[in-house]
């Protein structure tokens, strides 16, 4: 079973937390929620979509300046909204038909997925509380 490894922030627990799944990532001691946090491919992208969380997907390239100053802004998201966000992170250079799914003409792109279907886009480097007012406002929806 692929998928990253992820440390309980409650107990400390190490959980593989899988790149797709319609649940939420829980901790299998604890059952507390898990930030879910993946990294996808061509290959993996429907895998990793098909969730009922909203999913956030960051389009980034690691030559890429701004995308790796998000990077640990997306990071820190997946913890605060465990349960409720699921973060998926595409490389553009390994990952083009995504890439051009998602219209990504500029990177970072970061694109907020529910239900099958586009339901924000953010488009360059934002800072922590604008992205934040983004998936607030999409949960919310």
């Amino acid at each position: 079973m692929a998928g990253d490894i992820v440390k309980c922030e409650s107990c400390g627990t190490k959980n593989r937390v899988p790149i797709g799944g319609k649940g939420k990532a829980q901790c299998a001691n604890c059952k507390k929620p898990l930030p879910w946090l993946v990294n996808a491919t061509d290959a993996t992208i429907d895998q990793a979509l098909d969730s009922k969380q909203l999913v956030l997907v960051d389009l980034w390239a690691p030559w890429c300046g701004p995308c790796r100053m998000v990077a640990p802004v997306l990071e820190r998201m997946s913890k605060t909204y465990a349960g409720q966000v699921k973060v998926v992170k595409v490389n553009v250079d390994d990952s083009p038909r995504t890439s051009q799914r998602f219209q990504a003409s500029s990177i970072p792109t970061l694109v907020l997925w529910r239900d099958g279907k586009v339901v924000d886009r953010i488009i360059g480097a934002q800072p922590a509380p604008v992205l934040k007012q983004h998936v607030d406002a999409a949960l919310a929806g």
